[in-house]
Order: structure tokens, then C-alpha cells, then sequence
């Protein structure tokens, strides 16, 4: 009985150390270039990254999340030759 008590208060004690990490806010900027150099990666050009509110309505591709998921965000792909500002 005791011994239930003590590895319950380990789990516990873990979980809730470990709770910062869960709670993490990544910066949009930060995805943003991850994004990049995926699309790059596979090379994709001519396209651009927005970040939006996360409750705008958009047609474009949401390629992630950010901010604690309070903004989204947005790939468009541009005309060849000129690639919109980021």
C-alpha cells in the first residue's frame, strides 16, 4: 500500500516538473524559419509566409501554428519571378 503511494507521488511530482515543457510557447519567427527551410529543402520557390491571428479566414495553406497557438501560420504561393515580402 505504501509503496502504491510513493510511486503514485513520483508520477505525479514528474508530471508536474515536466509541466514548463508542455506549456512552451514557440516564437512565430522561429517556426516561420523552420517552414522556410523545409520548403527550401524540397526546393520551393517563389512562395511567401505570413503569420495571422488565428481566427482570420484565409484560402491559403496553414503550414503552422505559433504563439501558443494564438496565431497561425499562412503559405502562398507567388507568380514565378517575385516572391512576396515575408
Amino acid at each position: 500500500m505504501r509503496k502504491s503511494i510513493l510511486v503514485k507521488g513520483l508520477v505525479i511530482s514528474l508530471l508536474l516538473g515536466s509541466a514548463p515543457v508542455w506549456a512552451e510557447v514557440t516564437s512565430c519567427e522561429t517556426i516561420k524559419d523552420k517552414v522556410a527551410a523545409k520548403l527550401e529543402g524540397k526546393g520551393v520557390n517563389n512562395y511567401s509566409l505570413q503569420v495571422v491571428a488565428k481566427d482570420t479566414e484565409t484560402k491559403h495553406r496553414v503550414v503552422g501554428t505559433c504563439e501558443g497557438g494564438k496565431k497561425k501560420i499562412i503559405y502562398k504561393k507567388e507568380k514565378a519571378g517575385s516572391k512576396a515580402d515575408e
